[in-house]
């Protein structure tokens, strides 16, 4: 048998405890198959019953998977999803955590990247510095980051809880991200107002910087080497697309930027998204959710220097 990849088995052994007599349900498509099958190999190791599901492609971040998938989900003790475009951010992944699974969401993950770099970090570690990060973001009211770039932006967080995105993923209805690393919220509706450079990545773009102006919580203009790409997208999901709906700092040290899902969870950075943030606490629900990363950020909590220029103040 060929050599399953370090990251797949702590994936399965560390971040989802798998145990012998728990029903997994491995979700993916064609692109992905290849990292489906490595897991699924790393999940008959633990004695677990498994069942691999190829649907097809989804059109883009945050759509809804077949109906067939979803009740699978809901009937499944843990799920792994290595998509193309990421399931996270979906009604479908709701509901299955309501019924008790838990939920591994690794978009765009190749069999190549679980052999090194953030599938490899040390997520106890991760966990201890993300749950830091957030209970000093659940101690906010209002939270402003700024950059060299020019990013500033402020908005509230009264009365919203933050989460850790740790990969330690082993009480049923826990979800998070594989590779994991971040703390993250959703801003108060409406409240975001100011300027962002996303200088870092966005919706796989690695090079080019984009420039969005915020006013009352949603983005009103685009500028930048992909800003037409980025508005067609927005443009395909209505006016609930331009909500800000999620600021997040990433804390993994092992991640790097690679225009994937990965990119959010690298250390030094923060990020903020457009869309969808009724999954983990905010009240708009647009079908689609797209992460820009800022790099070196200072973010200051009420006015309180939590991260300057990239380094946590801890």
């Amino acid at each position: 048998m060929p050599k399953i990849p370090k990251g797949a088995i702590i994936a399965v052994k560390k971040c989802l405890a798998i145990k012998p007599f728990e029903k997994v349900l491995i979700v993916t498509d064609p692109q992905l198959f290849d990292t489906a099958e490595v897991l699924d190999k790393a999940v008959q190791m633990t004695g677990a019953e498994s069942i691999v599901i190829v649907m097809p492609i989804r059109k883009k971040h945050g759509d809804e998977p077949p109906k067939p998938v979803e009740h699978a989900m809901r009937a499944s003790d843990v799920i792994i999803a290595p998509t193309t475009y990421s399931l996270t951010h979906t009604q479908a992944c709701l509901r299955a955590r309501e019924a008790g699974a838990r939920i591994a969401s690794m978009p765009a993950v190749t069999k190549e990247e679980l052999k090194h770099g953030a599938m490899l970090a040390d997520y106890n570690k991760i966990e201890r510095t993300t749950r830091k990060v957030m209970a000093y973001m659940n101690q906010a009211l209002e939270i402003e980051i700024t950059t060299l770039a020019g990013t500033e932006l402020r908005f509230s967080t009264k009365g919203r809880k933050a989460r850790a995105d740790t990969g330690i993923l082993h009480k049923p209805g826990d979800m998070g991200n594989l590779p994991a690393g971040e703390a993250f919220v959703a801003p108060i509706e409406g409240t975001a107002k100011g300027h962002v450079v996303v200088d870092g990545s966005m919706i796989n773009f690695l090079s080019g910087r984009l420039e969005m102006n915020v006013e009352k919580g949603k983005v009103t203009e685009i500028r930048g080497k992909h800003a037409s790409k980025l508005i067609e997208i927005l443009e395909c999901v209505g006016e609930k697309a331009y909500n800000l709906a999620e600021f997040g700092i990433g804390t993994n040290p092992k991640a790097c930027l690679i225009g994937k899902l990965e990119d959010e969870k690298v250390l030094g950075t923060c990020h903020i998204a457009l869309g969808d943030n009724s999954t983990f606490g905010g009240k708009v629900k647009a079908g689609v959710h797209l992460d820009g990363i800022i790099l070196k950020p200072t973010v200051k909590l009420d006015g309180k220097i939590l991260m300057k220029d990239g380094k946590l103040k801890f």
